[in-house]
């Protein structure tokens, strides 16, 4: 399918903190809805919890970001962090995972997608020794954490998230659905 001559991209919004214990509720059938009529294509969503796939032709990440942000804040009434991310780098990530994805439980293993990167200096505060045998590994934009317990009894996750962000916007995702938007964004 092209669309103007150019081959539609396939991308993933990844929505921060939305369905979470009955705060900022976005539907996801209305969610699917206010992306179809904000000229995105072949929009679907998976899981409750912020996960929207869609075509558009290629433009950049960003202004995806602020499209689908300020159409949900029209819509909905509240600001949402939106990261938007296509199909090859979402490939990219998972390919490049430093853990054993294959032999884990989705549960155990989650990647943190940030908005701008991420230097490790920031996580110098940090032993890692303390928290074995959880770890966490840094990559393009994104945190690997491997949580053999998974994520709600994370001690190495409670840490991390009490580290300064310094205006980057990070949004966690399991393995099974990093997986997953691999998949439903492959051409």
């Amino acid at each position: 399918m092209t669309n103007g001559g150019t081959t539609p991209t396939a991308y993933a919004a990844l929505l921060r903190g939305v369905n979470v214990s009955g705060h900022r509720k976005v539907p996801m059938a209305e969610l699917r809805a206010l992306l179809s009529g904000i000229g995105l294509a072949e929009v679907r969503t998976h899981l409750q919890t912020g996960n929207a796939v869609f075509t558009s032709p290629a433009r950049p990440e960003e202004e995806l970001e602020t499209l689908v942000g300020e159409a949900i804040e029209e819509r909905f009434g509240f600001a949402v962090d939106v990261l938007v991310r296509d199909h090859a780098y979402l490939a990219a990530v998972a390919g490049a995972c430093p853990f054993p994805a294959g032999e884990l439980a989705g549960r155990q293993l989650h990647v943190t997608y940030f908005s701008a990167p991420v230097e490790a200096a920031a996580y110098a505060s940090l032993r890692p020794e303390a928290f074995l045998p959880e770890e966490f590994s840094l990559g393009d934009r994104a945190l690997y954490l491997y949580a053999p317990d998974g994520l709600g009894r994370s001690k190495l996750a409670e840490a991390l998230a009490r580290l300064p962000s310094r205006g980057v916007v990070a949004t966690s995702r399991n393995w099974n659905t990093v997986a997953k938007l691999v998949e439903l964004t492959r051409p």
